[in-house]
């Protein structure tokens, strides 16, 4: 019998001040058996990005034709496609013609020889926004992971500030090079 996934609940108070846009945001997210707690995170975080177009969670890596979010009109057209970690050039093709933006947030192992092998191919692609967070600071957010969490998060001029409880960790949003 396959494992299921496990369920975390995120409370966040999000001040967006890039944005203007200030939210007590209650999510659910479901931890595949196979995805890492960074991987996680970095959905969220780019749920939090995307707030003020009202993201929605997809089926993640369960579904290999969604992305991990998109934002979609009242008309069901795909406004954004966010995908998630090291996407193929192929995929990033396909969402290129679905959707009117593609937005990739990297991370991970790998990024830069990745990165470098993409580079060009992705590069060329009018549509994709590239974004990255340095792997050390993203691992100083996986240690306020809780099966329950309750965030603060502000995001000012692409750094993103988080408190749990006493902890408080900064991250950058990066554009890739």
């Amino acid at each position: 019998m396959a494992e299921k996934a496990t369920i975390y609940k995120a409370n966040i108070t999000l001040s967006d001040t890039d944005r203007h846009y200030y939210d007590d945001l209650n999510l659910t997210l479901a931890l595949h058996p196979s995805e890492t707690f960074e991987r996680m995170v970095v959905r969220l975080l780019a749920f939090c990005f995307n707030a003020t177009a009202r993201p929605v969670f997809n089926k993640g890596l369960s579904s290999p034709e969604e992305p991990e979010l998109w934002c979609k009109s009242d008309d069901g057209r795909i406004l954004n496609w966010i995908e998630v970690g090291q996407p193929s050039v192929d995929r990033l093709k396909k969402a290129s013609s679905q959707s009117v933006a593609v937005e990739v947030f990297a991370y991970g192992r790998g990024m830069d020889i990745w990165w470098q092998q993409q580079r060009d191919a992705i590069s060329a692609m009018p549509k994709v926004t590239m974004h990255y967070f340095a792997a050390e600071e993203l691992q100083a957010l996986v240690a306020l992971v809780e099966k329950n969490m309750q965030w603060a998060v502000t995001i000012s001029e692409s750094l993103v500030y988080v408190s749990s409880g006493d902890a408080t960790v900064s991250i950058s949003l990066l554009e890739m090079p």
